[in-house]
């Protein structure tokens, strides 16, 4: 009786390693299907599409005909967003490359400013999937909501960027392993954090609501 459990669980865990690791290839495929510049964004949604509904248990959906469907759905609109933080990082860099070049207290006055935009990029980086698969927003109000939800749950993003270190460390270490696990594991990450903050709001609008 306990072998025929043991051999369930194993079976389980074997299916979801499967299923991990084709959401990944798909997203690989799709990524390079729309030449990385376009496809990167779109494969990126409907990769966290598919996490977020597994996360709202709904483990039995199909994977390629949902990601296929989201991806060219939402192929334009990403891209829109996409390119936006592109730019903004792209410009984020530049500074940096330019802060570089200065002395003294020139070079303080402007580096402390840019660590602060920085910072600020890189929270709402790490909820704009997140937010963007779980909402209906217009394409600023995503960044501007991603934004807040990473300042006002300031310690689920440190334990998010945590975790996403601790991905990309392992990933450098043993390359391998990211074809089949590297982006979905982050995107796994990200999209728990962002449920576990879209439920304490939603908790609080009810007791709200409610009271």
């Amino acid at each position: 009786m306990s072998f025929g459990k043991t051999m369930g669980k194993l079976f389980i865990v074997c299916e979801w390693i499967m299923k991990l690791g084709f959401v990944n290839l798909l997203w690989i495929f799709f990524s390079v299907a729309g030449l990385v510049l376009f496809g990167i964004a779109p494969a990126t949604i409907a990769l966290f599409t598919i996490v977020r509904k597994w996360l709202m248990k709904e483990t039995d959906i199909p994977i390629w005909s949902t990601f296929l469907s989201v991806y060219q759905k939402e192929f334009k609109r990403s891209n829109v967003l996409g390119f936006c933080f592109v730019l903004g990082g792209a410009f984020i860099a530049f500074d940096f490359l330019y802060v570089r070049t200065l002395d003294g207290t020139l070079q303080t006055a402007l580096f402390v400013p840019l660590l602060i935009i920085t910072a600020f990029y890189l929270i709402t980086i790490v909820y704009i999937f997140p937010v963007y698969v779980h909402y209906d927003l217009k394409l600023t109000d995503y960044v501007k909501n991603s934004f807040f939800l990473g300042v006002l749950n300031f310690h689920i993003t440190l334990l998010m960027l945590s975790s996403l270190a601790a991905i990309l460390f392992l990933v450098l270490y043993m390359p391998a392993l990211f074809p089949f696990f590297g982006v979905v594991s982050i995107a796994w990450v990200l999209m728990f954090g962002g449920m576990y903050c879209f439920n304490k709001i939603e908790a609080r609008q009810s007791k709200v609501t409610g009271s």
